[in-house]
């Protein structure tokens, strides 16, 4: 059975800095792709970032240089960093992953989800 485990969510504020991580387990997902989607109160689920089989990454327009997206194939985790965060990055923040290398920035296109972490910033 296949699980996903968000950590590193919090408060934090304009300007600063929060780290999310994801621990994977059931399977491993060192050549598929694994992603962060977000959902703020009264908005549907949105792509953040991604990391595909050959770690390629691709990011939304809106964390383009502010958020990176990386793996950790021995410990089958993937770390969203974010920097220079902004009050509208408020939301809950999902890991997502599917058992394919190609990148999908919908929502459908992801097998396994995690719970979720809360991410608020204040300005």
């Amino acid at each position: 059975q296949v699980q996903l485990v968000e950590s590193g969510g919090g408060l934090a504020q304009a300007g600063g800095s929060l780290r999310l991580s994801c621990a994977a387990s059931g399977r491993t997902f060192s050549s598929a792709a694994m992603a962060w989607f977000r959902q703020a109160p009264a908005k549907e689920r949105e792509f953040v970032a991604a990391i595909g089989g050959g770690d390629s990454t691709y990011y939304a327009d809106f964390v383009k240089g502010r958020f990176t997206i990386s793996r950790d194939n021995a410990k089958n985790t993937v770390t969203l960093q974010m920097n220079s965060l902004k009050p509208e990055d408020t939301a809950v923040y999902y890991c997502a992953a599917r058992p394919w290398p190609e990148v999908p920035s919908t929502v459908s296109g992801y097998d396994y989800w995690g719970q979720g972490t809360q991410v608020t910033v204040s300005s």
